[in-house]
């Protein structure tokens, strides 16, 4: 039987008195989508393998705010990295969410034009598509499209059919990636922002406010901040410029207005605005595409969203009619090449995983993969895989039976039938399994990403002095993690 890894949240690093800290073959800077993906591809080895991570959570950064697309790569560059992981991960993850729980749904994708000159563009994207291999691509003409999507503004010519684009839901793939990392032996060691790194031989040194750790391998997921870790070991190879996205998420009333994801056809910046349902009942409109200079600006602004509240009213107009219920922003690392940053350093015993964009989450699983044979490179000797320890995350899906249906779980325990978030129909049980399951959520929007209370309509007024009862009794049990109580 395999032991499980430590989760870490506060106190001196394991190992850290004398020796110089906790001696790990790898450490993987960044708990990201892309980091517990290669924390978790490492796992079936027998290495000792750490992931580190500055905030109290995983997934707490890019990986938490973005638009949610399972994508098939179609519209990648052809002959790029990113092209060849985008296609291979969406293969991986799609099999991997039916084995694990991950919410998906398959509702294919429309590439909308709305003028003479979009709709010219149509048969170049379509064989672009059949360059990365995506081949059931077909143009359908203004009759066709308005049958398939009813409620359409006026103005659309035509669109390009794209079978295979799907939703799926970004909180709940970290969950398991880490989840299972951790199962399988990863130790997981959050609020453990690295501020130095010693290059050395055998060991790099990692200086953390919590302790050291010595790894012989090193990996750089740092997201946003991939290029600022570059620099602490040496390297200047690219600048991250982040990149915010702005989006608001219209009420589960709206949902019957879309059946599958909108798409306009991509400009400079990228795939542009987008209106798509989601898989917890609601629509999504955005993002936004603002390079910035703070790496920190999560905010919203007033003209991002009247931008967006006008793109969407053209596309759906009914759309306007319905209330939002959330707004939200995500940074994205914009690096001024459309490939992916993923580079070995050999000498160094060093992988950065730079640069990835808002296909990240689609990548992911194969991205992990193609880091495994860096490491290789790097001189890694990973040893004979392993099984993974299993890991079925809680369905977030509205498309899928949820715990307050579910007759037989509530007779085994009427907790999953006492709801505590009526507008998400969240139950006490789902908490409870939340607060006591192998990476219990650091704060309050943690717990949110892991059972979608205080995401609904009422945005936590309702509910949100009991899910805060709940979560401070369980952080103040005997042995309970630390948490922030956001």
């Amino acid at each position: 039987m395999r032991t499980p890894g430590e989760v870490t949240r506060a106190g001196p690093l394991p190992g850290g008195e004398g020796g110089g800290g906790a001696a790990y073959d790898v450490v993987v800077v960044g708990a990201g989508v892309v980091g517990a993906a290669i924390a978790r591809a490492l796992a079936r080895h027998p290495l000792r393998v750490a992931l580190v991570e500055a905030a109290n959570d995983v997934g707490d950064g890019t990986s938490k705010a973005n638009t949610a697309i399972l994508h098939t790569g179609f519209d990648a560059v052809p002959g790029t990295l990113e092209a060849r992981l985008v296609r291979e991960g969406h293969r991986l993850l799609t099999a991997y969410a039916r084995e694990t729980g991950i919410p998906v749904e398959p509702l294919g994708a429309l590439l909308v034009a709305r003028d003479e000159q979009q709709r010219a563009a149509l048969p170049r994207l379509a064989e672009k598509a059949g360059r990365n291999g995506h081949r059931t691509t077909r143009i359908i003409d203004a009759a066709e499209l308005s049958a398939r999507e009813p409620h359409l503004g006026p103005g659309a010519l035509g669109a390009l059919d794209v079978p295979g684009e799907s939703i799926v839901c970004p909180w709940t793939t970290v969950l398991a990636y880490a989840t299972q990392a951790v199962r399988s032996g990863v130790d997981l060691h959050l609020n453990c922002r690295v501020e130095e790194v010693r290059p050395g031989d055998p060991h790099h040194r990692l200086v953390t406010p919590r302790g050291t750790l010595r790894t012989r391998h090193l990996v750089n997921a740092c997201g946003l901040y991939a290029d600022a870790f570059d620099a602490l070991v040496g390297r200047e190879d690219f600048t991250v410029t982040p990149r915010r996205g702005q989006l608001l998420v219209f009420d589960k009333f709206a949902r019957d207005l879309v059946r599958h994801i909108l798409l306009p056809v991509p400009g400079p910046l990228g795939k542009g605005v987008l209106v798509s349902p989601t898989v917890y009942g609601n629509v999504m409109l955005g993002p936004t595409a603002e390079d910035l200079d703070d790496k920190t600006a999560t905010g919203t602004t007033t003209g991002g969203i009247a931008g967006l509240l006008e793109q969407g009213g053209r596309v759906l107009p009914a759309l306007l009619d319905e209330e939002v219920t959330a707004v939200y922003a995500g940074l994205r690392a914009a690096t001024g090449r459309e490939d992916y940053r993923i580079a070995a350093h050999p000498a160094l015993r060093y992988v950065t995983v730079g640069g990835i964009r808002s296909t990240g989450l689609s990548a992911s699983l194969a991205i992990a993969e193609h880091v495994l044979g860096l490491l290789a490179d790097c001189g890694l000797a990973p040893g004979p895989e392993r099984p993974l320890a299993p890991v079925l995350v809680p369905n977030l899906g509205e498309a899928f039976p949820r715990p307050y249906r579910d007759a037989g779980l509530i007779a085994r325990d009427p907790d999953f039938g006492a709801v505590v978030c009526h507008c998400e129909r969240v139950t006490r049980g789902e908490i409870r399994a939340a607060l006591v399951s192998t990476i219990p959520p650091g704060g309050l929007d943690g717990l949110r990403r892991r059972t979608r209370a205080r995401s609904g309509r009422c945005q936590g007024n309702f509910c949100g002095a009991e899910v805060r009862a709940l979560f401070e009794e369980a952080r103040n049990l005997p042995g309970a993690y630390e948490g922030d109580g956001r």
